[in-house]
């Protein structure tokens, strides 16, 4: 499956019919515009539910915050093209964990009349919609340090094929590595309960298959990786 990415910017999108079933739909965000998708994001708290107003608040640097508020509102932005609503409008809930029952698991929209996921990384941000569960991540590359940190945490095979890479390029296949799993994650609602060797997903050009789930590379800007989980 190839998926084309479409980017939001300052102006109101046109974001079509809500996709249904297995269609899916991308979109990514500089989070460091001003203005996005024809809301300026100093006013952003007017469009923000209490608790993503409160998540805001608790970042202490001034673009993280930014960076923040940029994501959300352009999530309430689609979100709101795609339902017929203003972004304010809106209403976020939270299912049940898969892991425990309580009340923090996969971020969704009152109703489910339409399934989402949403990333950001440094100045990026990816947003997936469709009518199934979806999930998406995108990870800025790491540093060597980082690689060192969870070689060994993941599946002994994805640790093999990292340790035989060569430094320089282990970086760059442990971002096309997490965001794979990660958009796995964030698609099940599990987070990292479970830690991080199962699913296998691989360091290869294509990702590992998944039981009951449709896992795929993004396009991405240079220095960063992308990845969609789709239920199928």
């Amino acid at each position: 499956m190839s998926t084309y990415v479409n980017r939001l910017g300052e102006d109101p999108p046109r974001t079509g019919e809500v996709p249904t079933g297995t269609a899916v739909t991308v979109w990514s965000l500089d989070t460091t515009l001003d203005v996005v998708g024809g809301h300026r994001i100093d006013g952003a708290p007017a469009l923000l539910d209490a608790n993503e107003r409160e998540r805001a608040q608790r970042l202490v640097r001034a673009e993280d915050r930014h960076r923040f508020l940029a994501s959300h509102v352009g999530l309430r932005v689609l979100l709101g093209g795609y339902l017929g609503l203003a972004p304010q409008d809106v209403a976020l809930v939270r299912e049940d964990c898969p892991c425990c029952d309580g009340p923090h698991g996969r971020p969704a929209v009152a109703g489910g009349a339409v399934q989402f996921s949403l990333s950001h990384s440094d100045e990026l941000a990816y947003l997936a919609f469709a009518g199934v569960p979806v999930g998406i991540d995108v990870e800025a590359t790491p540093s060597a340090a980082a690689v060192a940190d969870v070689l060994t945490s993941l599946h002994p095979a994805e640790t093999a094929e990292l340790s035989a890479l060569p430094a320089a390029e282990q970086p760059g296949a442990l971002a096309r590595l997490w965001s794979r799993k990660e958009a796995y994650f964030k698609g099940t609602g599990t987070g990292l309960a479970a830690g991080l060797a199962d699913p296998y997903v691989g360091t290869g050009p294509d990702p590992a298959p998944v039981p009951g789930w449709h896992v795929t590379d993004l396009p991405a800007p240079p220095a960063y990786a992308a990845a969609l989980a789709l239920r199928t």
